[in-house]
């Protein structure tokens, strides 16, 4: 690949950041400079935002049918050209290119295809005469133009679940992509210019700076963050100062709850599948296993078992399960919980950055902890596991609940009773029984308590991005008095 010079993607064409401002891209699977992208400032976002604007006048007024036929479109190009996108999220990523095509590039198709389709047949109440001689309805509206802020973990997939449902409510975007993955979204956005109108998907890049240009921004009726719960916080604050609606998706700290009734050895090969994918840096990822104490150490040898076939490299390698993490940053965070665990806590494998150039971490359990260890209570989002025993249902409950997060979990059981109770009484917005970790278009994703509210995917995730309005029509007669309003009430 030559090494690229990406440019913000506003009003249909590719613009430079206004001062000509540029940050490094680095290949973290090598360490090595790559690329530039432009770092834009506040008047690079003002000038998207005033392209969506005016784009939103004509574009807020199409039809379903018109935002449906675009995005299928839009999806059959993204699904032709499968292979680039790849190729350009590996390099940016450091994933295993062979799954990329078939596992991230597949499931953002088949979303955008869910999107198309459901704008279509968004839910609402019938009309009726509420009120003697009046009329009600409800329509339910696109907001005009949204900001987004993507993440850096599952670059094509976020932009997705981001732009996808805006689009097909009828709004227009304009998205920030993370500032180290931003070329899949740049992509995207070009092929989306050849089906729908120019200003109506925008693209800045940039740091944090622009990020928050984004969200303290006059024009957006609403933002949307998927990110850290800090970053989350800090987009809470400015948005409120705008009074902008905000759609938070945050991180996660998902348990994993093992009962004596589980096939251990089904159990722990899943599981490790779902705690290490893409080296754990996924919100919903299982990151806390939780073991019925008279199967704990038979599952932690299953567990090590399992972990032991996981391989990481880099994105050519052959038999790569994860590959590097994605900056230094987040390598630097992740030795920084293993260096800060307790004495009593016993790492079980792993532990170490690899001997290597790019930010390679080796899968790691870590033992022995206790629930108001730092290790247990924050997201690590790397690939560290921690196992945790427990003697009754109600403690299991009690540490499955015991963090801020409330994003995800599983019970593996077959005792369905048990199984109900669970799922209702985990504060998570998705529980799965006997699984960890599939999604479908068709079902909502989204947290509760610190990962934030709002919902990604399904028809809810287009409900996000509509406004509710009450059309009232008098049907004419005798003026109405106050008096006949009390007696209606």
């Amino acid at each position: 690949m030559t090494a690229p010079r990406l440019e913000n993607f506003i009003n249909g064409v590719y613009v430079p950041a206004l001062d000509g401002r540029t940050s490094d891209l680095i290949d973290p699977a090598t360490e090595e400079v790559f690329g530039t992208a432009a770092l834009s400032s506040a008047a690079d976002v003002d000038a998207a935002y005033q392209a969506a604007a005016a784009a939103a006048v004509e574009w807020n007024r199409s039809t379903p049918a018109a935002r449906q036929l675009a995005l299928t479109k839009l999806a059959d190009a993204v699904e032709r050209r499968a292979a680039e996108f790849a190729d350009l999220e590996s390099r940016e990523t450091g994933k295993p290119r062979d799954t990329l095509e078939a596992w991230d590039i597949a499931t953002a198709v088949r979303d955008l295809r869910f999107f198309a389709g459901a704008c279509r047949v968004l839910e609402g109440r019938a009309g009726g005469e509420y009120l003697d001689g009046f009329t009600s309805y409800v329509r339910r509206e696109p907001i005009g133009v949204v900001g987004q802020i993507a993440p850096w973990n599952f670059p094509l997939p976020m932009a997705v679940w981001k732009a996808g449902p805006a689009l097909a409510a009828g709004n227009t975007v304009v998205l920030k992509p993370a500032e180290s993955t931003p070329s899949t979204a740049l992509l995207f956005a070009e092929i989306a210019a050849e089906f729908l109108p120019a200003g109506v998907l925008n693209v800045v890049l940039g740091d944090r700076a622009t990020g928050e240009a984004v969200v303290d921004h006059a024009t957006p009726g609403m933002v949307s963050l998927t990110g850290s719960v800090r970053a989350g916080r800090q987009v809470a604050e400015a948005a409120g100062r705008r009074l902008h609606r905000l759609h938070l998706e945050l991180g996660g700290k998902a348990p994993a709850i093992v009962f004596p009734d589980a096939d251990l050895a089904d159990t722990a090969a899943p599981l490790a599948v779902a705690a290490f994918y893409h080296g754990g840096q996924d919100c919903t990822g299982a990151t806390r296993m939780l073991v019925h104490e008279s199967v704990y150490d038979a599952f932690v040898e299953q567990f090590l078992q399992a972990v032991g076939h996981i391989k990481t490299g880099g994105p050519h390698e052959k038999g790569v399960f994860y590959g590097a993490l994605s900056t230094a940053d987040q390598l630097a965070t992740v030795e920084g919980f293993v260096a800060r665990l307790p004495g009593h806590a016993k790492i079980r494998t792993g532990g170490k950055r690899l001997p290597r150039p790019g930010y390679f971490f080796p899968p790691t359990v870590v033992t022995d902890v206790r629930q108001d260890d730092e290790i247990v209570q924050n997201e690590v989002f790397g690939p560290v596991v921690t196992i945790q025993s427990f003697a009754t249902d109600d403690e299991a409950l009690a540490l499955a609940n015991g963090t801020a997060y409330g994003l995800a979990a599983s019970v593996w059981t077959n005792d369905l009773n048990r199984a109900h109770r669970f799922t209702r009484e985990i504060s998570a917005g998705c529980v799965w029984v006997n699984t960890h970790l599939p999604l479908v278009s068709e079902m909502p994703q989204g947290g509760f308590n610190q990962s934030g509210y709002g919902k990604d995917m399904s028809v809810y995730s287009i409900e996000e991005y509509t406004r509710v309005k009450h059309v009232m029509t008098f049907h004419g007669g005798r003026t109405v008095t106050l008096e006949d309003l009390a007696n209606q009430g």
